[in-house]
């Protein structure tokens, strides 16, 4: 840079500092917990009960639809990871969005991410509630308060007991994935169990072929594909409360690849040479279904374990990355004031407090009215999620627009290939929403976006004439 342009980026840093980037967190989270996050975040329960809905659309051909989003996903990935290297704060989607899109964008993206959250955290926590009736006969309702007071209470206590909790509940998901993969591997290698006979590689092209239902059933998949991966980026927002974010956040993010490799890829691999793929339903986990193939009737119950299992670690990480958006939304001039309080253990008191409480508000909705209204919201967020990705990277080529030209330092971890392969995943994402147009399952997520932009036109409006300095500029 010029000695003109590191001034004006020093004054900027500045400015930032005081309006928030020097967050007040503690940076509590260690490497192995940032890289169980890293990979908890890739693994829910899109996999292990919405697999079923895409195989049974798609066949064997799922397989290279989840290669290829797994690619997409990367590209994401190392965009997010070369902003966090030029600035790992905790805030990370609205930050970037305020900085290199505009006071609007990260306005927008703040909340939004926010509303994703909170709106997962009611669906996760219903799940859970309703998973724990398998064992026992207790009102859903009970399950559903006492699984939300006690992660609400991790939430508040230190980022570490969360980044342990995250780490435990990761560590479920994957034992049980490896676990699956490796009974496969003994059924089609040894021929044990009452699936020993049948097992057979050749199930993935001979039963109608690798793409029974054509491409077309295959493309119509994306849109599932993708949302099983919804949660991946959450490392960005463990940024500001990691203990070393410069070596823990690209060791995590490298790992993407053979996380998707191993959990998605390879596991339908197996799963889809001991079962035929036309034995699986929709609504049924493909896990389950390949436990009752072999005969081994304890299966359903260790499903449900898993499961539950990652629909409280979605809930927590819900009431995690909710607290912090809304702080940083604060900090900006762009949420209530009073959402910048931390506990002494630095974890926003007030922000996760309220989210918290509008968890437990739409777990009673739901329970009072489980019908189309509620379904518009909970639908909603699917697109929700994809537009932190959009943001991303937009915000990725935008920044490595004005490092190449000096404005700002050049990341320490470049995004390889961008900003070509930047564009590429914006154009994959736009083709999955012209996707869930065409569906007509999905189409209602659509629907949700226009009247939730025109709540956040009218609220920035307000915001304009409340609190001008908020809207009139970005931090930087």
């Amino acid at each position: 840079m010029t000695s003109l342009q590191v001034d004006k980026h020093d004054r900027n840093e500045a400015a930032g500092s005081a309006a928030g980037t020097d967050e007040g967190y503690q940076r509590g989270l260690g490497a192995r917990q940032i890289q169980m996050i890293a990979i908890g975040g890739a693994i829910g329960t899109g996999l292990f009960l919405g697999a079923g809905k895409a195989i049974s659309k798609a066949g064997p051909s799922l397989i290279l639809a989840y290669a290829i989003a797994g690619l997409v996903i990367f590209f994401i990935m190392r965009a997010l990871g070369e902003l966090l290297m030029y600035r790992p704060v905790s805030g990370s989607f609205s930050e970037y969005a305020r900085e290199f899109v505009g006071p609007f964008a990260g306005f927008v993206t703040g909340w939004t991410y926010w509303l994703f959250w909170v709106v997962t955290g009611i669906t996760e926590v219903t799940a859970a509630a309703t998973y724990m009736t398998y064992w026992w006969d207790i009102p859903q309702w009970l399950s559903a308060l006492v699984f939300t007071i006690i992660l609400y209470g991790a939430n508040l206590i230190s980022v570490k007991l969360f980044g342990e909790l995250e780490f435990w509940f990761s560590m479920v998901k994957v034992t049980a994935i490896i676990g699956m993969i490796l009974i496969c591997a003994g059924v089609l290698t040894l021929g044990f169990s009452d699936a020993g006979d049948t097992a057979s590689v050749t199930h993935l092209w001979s039963d109608g072929g690798f793409f029974p239902k054509g491409i077309g059933g295959t493309l119509m998949t994306l849109q599932i594909v993708m949302f099983a991966f919804l949660a991946v980026e959450l490392v960005g927002v463990t940024a500001g409360e990691s203990k070393d974010p410069e070596t823990t956040l690209p060791k995590a993010i490298n790992t993407v690849p053979w996380r998707i490799a191993v959990f998605y890829v390879g596991a339908l691999i197996m799963i889809l040479s001991v079962v035929p793929w036309t034995h699986f339903q929709p609504g049924i986990s493909p896990f389950v279904a390949a436990f009752e193939q072999m005969g081994l009737g304890i299966g359903a119950a260790i499903v449900n374990f898993v499961v539950l299992t990652a629909a409280l670690s979605s809930c927590n990480s819900g009431m995690y990355s909710t607290g912090r958006m809304l702080r940083d939304l604060a900090l900006n001039g762009q949420g209530p004031k009073a959402f910048t309080k931390l506990t002494r253990s630095g974890t926003p008191l007030v922000g996760t407090t309220v989210s918290a409480a509008l968890m437990l508000v739409g777990v009673w909705i739901n329970y009072q009215w489980p019908g189309d209204a509620f379904n518009y919201v909970v639908s909603f967020a699917t697109i929700s999620g994809m537009w932190a990705w959009i943001m991303i990277l937009v915000c990725q080529i935008r920044y490595r627009a004005k490092a190449d030209r000096g404005e700002v330092p050049q990341s320490t971890f470049r995004a390889p290939g961008a900003p070509y392969t930047s564009w590429f995943a914006l154009l994959f994402i736009g083709m999955v929403i012209v996707m869930m147009g065409i569906d007509k399952d999905a189409r209602i997520s659509l629907y949700c976006a226009p009247l939730w932009g025109l709540i956040l036109g009218v609220s920035y409006m307000v915001l304009r004439r409340r609190n001008p300095q908020g809207a009139a500029f970005a931090k930087r």
